[in-house]
């Protein structure tokens, strides 16, 4: 079993990520997530190819930014945004995945429509410092 820390942990997670969303390695990709890998997402298929699948499908112009991240144990909860989706809007998504022997091994999700100042309620955005354009 490697060594794993919270801290190397989120950074297993953030490099995982922006391999598959941002660079759509897949085949780096495969190295970050469990042949076991488990998801929890009513709109993604099961399993790591379900994840691979949804991503390839997707327009080119998806990208993941992240805003916070912690970690506790083997969980992992990352804050970040989806855009260029080909939704009307982002996505501001809370991701927990749980690692095992430093793979990806299971995943749940909190996805949300980002807010417009218009629409916010509270006057604050949903991720970073500003609203959307």
């Amino acid at each position: 079993m490697p060594n794993t820390t919270p801290e190397k942990n989120k950074a297993i997670v953030l490099e995982a990520f922006d391999t598959l969303f941002n660079k759509r390695d897949y085949v780096a990709a495969e190295r970050f997530w469990s042949d076991r890998y488990i998801q929890h997402s009513a709109h993604i298929a099961p399993g790591r190819e379900g994840l691979f699948d949804l991503v390839c499908a997707a327009p080119p112009g998806l990208r993941y930014e992240n805003q916070l991240i912690m970690a506790e144990g083997d969980h992992v909860i990352a804050h970040g945004r989806f855009s260029g989706n080909g939704r009307r809007v982002a996505w501001i998504a809370a991701d927990i995945i749980r690692l095992e022997n430093g793979k990806l091994a299971e995943h749940w999700d909190v996805l949300q429509d980002e807010a417009t100042q218009a629409e916010s309620a509270s006057g604050l955005p949903m991720f970073g410092d500003s609203f959307p354009g």
